[in-house]
């Protein structure tokens, strides 16, 4: 097999085998997430070609991102029941098929059940859950850092691949960007099938970083894992006060990053005179930064408070956000923008991560944490059907802009209230 031959040559070279889990995992993430951000760019090229309003089109985006987080602890049951490979597979098929039968959607019903159901089920089964299992399972050291440089390809993969399918919907059309996304995620499937394990113990190894002798024989799970599962998880995990603390914060997060200004930016800037190509311009420069900040987020948590990362992060988005209705809207005027809240677009999710295993324990830190993204989703498909409701309404994106503001700035406090546990994670 590909795999533990591959493995084998590797360590001959002194290279470990998780790297390659890593590498895939980044890829899935990347083309998942590009899947996820790409129909921000066509909320005003449906509008005109189907009469939809700004808010009938959200509707759909609301409902794949609750979708999206919603699956995020069933995605845990069904990594443990039919492995990672099997799941990641799937999920790239059903995200690649969306993508080509977009380009057929005529009614409002097809694009809820294609980019709202398929679009929001197939990412959902991967989302952030399937960082924070590889980041567990294959790294007993430096989990930090490699969480954050996952993280960092799912943002930047919604940002960066805008303005290519920008400047393709201004000359081609909006159906244009969906071919070449749906094969990129068919190309990722396929390596996946060849390469991706679900375990170290499947190619004979320890996790990184751990002691070589831990991979005799994997040990066998303490109970058989059901779809109850999550629901114990939860049950569990919702006693403590720190599980509310984290889902709320992260439920703030959604309410200010995906829901609001990857579905709704573009659509914004067009309100000020901003053309789409430099407004999904600016997009990318928030990806950009967003790579190093949450990369750069993974390497801080591994070694400082993640409640004190938390506080910083959500207060400089919380700024940001309610000064940008008050930014000169061209390509040069929202470069600080971009360039502050980019480095914390999705940074908080390294910490985030942390202090969920340190609370829980890296066992349960799949399923806690699905549970706490799915808050984040909740959040992010409120911002996405509210922004859009303020947009039709209010003929304006501002109130919006403002009551994620303010709700960051409540984040900041929220995470300084969490208690850590003394025991430390894999650091």
């Amino acid at each position: 097999m590909l795999a533990p031959a591959l493995s084998r040559r590797l360590t001959h070279q002194g290279l470990h085998f998780s790297w390659v889990i890593a590498g895939l995992t980044f890829l899935t993430m990347l083309f998942m997430s590009a899947a996820l951000g790409l129909p921000g760019a066509m909320l005003q090229p449906l509008a005109k070609e189907f009469g939809w309003s700004t808010s009938q089109i959200s509707s759909a985006l609301a409902l794949r991102f609750a979708l999206f987080g919603l699956m995020g602890p069933f995605a845990a049951v069904l990594m443990e029941r039919f492995g990672v490979r099997a799941v990641v597979a799937t999920a790239l098929s059903l995200v690649g098929g969306g993508m080509l039968l977009a380009g057929l959607v005529t009614q409002l019903w097809q694009l809820v059940l294609l980019w709202g159901v398929m679009l929001g089920v197939g990412s959902g089964m991967t989302a952030l859950v399937l960082g924070a299992v590889v980041s567990n399972r294959w790294f007993a050291t430096r989990r930090g850092l490699i969480m954050g440089i996952l993280t960092a390809s799912a943002a930047t993969g919604q940002l960066i691949c805008l303005p290519i399918a920008a400047w393709m919907i201004e000359h081609w059309g909006w159906r244009s960007p969906l071919l070449p996304l749906a094969v990129l995620c068919l190309a990722v499937m396929a390596l996946v099938l060849l390469f991706m394990r679900d375990r170290p113990s499947d190619v004979g190894l320890a996790p990184y970083g751990a002691d070589p002798a831990t991979a005799a024989a994997p040990a066998a799970p303490a109970a058989p894992v059901t779809w109850r599962t999550p629901f114990a998880a939860l049950r569990e995990a919702s006693t403590q006060p720190t599980f509310w603390l984290l889902f709320g914060t992260f439920f703030i997060c959604g309410l200010s990053t995906n829901g609001l200004v990857q579905t709704h930016f573009i659509s914004l800037c067009g309100d000020y005179g901003l053309a789409a190509v430099p407004a999904a311009s600016v997009l990318a420069m928030m990806g950009m930064f967003d790579f190093i900040g949450t990369i750069a987020s993974g390497w801080l948590s591994d070694r400082y408070d993640a409640r004190k990362l938390l506080c910083w992060y959500y207060a400089l988005r919380g700024l940001s956000l309610l000064w940008l209705p008050n930014a000169e809207f061209t390509l040069y005027g929202l470069s600080l923008f971009a360039v502050f809240y980019g480095l914390d677009w999705i940074a908080t999710v390294p910490p985030t991560v942390r202090l969920t295993a340190e609370r829980f324990g890296a066992a349960k830190v799949g399923m806690v944490f699905g549970w706490i993204f799915a808050g984040h989703q909740i959040g992010a498909a409120v911002a996405a059907y509210g922004a859009g409701l303020s947009r039709s309404l209010l003929l304006s994106y501002s109130p919006a802009l403002y009551v994620a503001g303010a709700a960051c700035l409540l984040a900041a406090v929220m995470a300084m209230v969490i208690r850590r546990k003394g025991a430390s994670v894999g650091a």
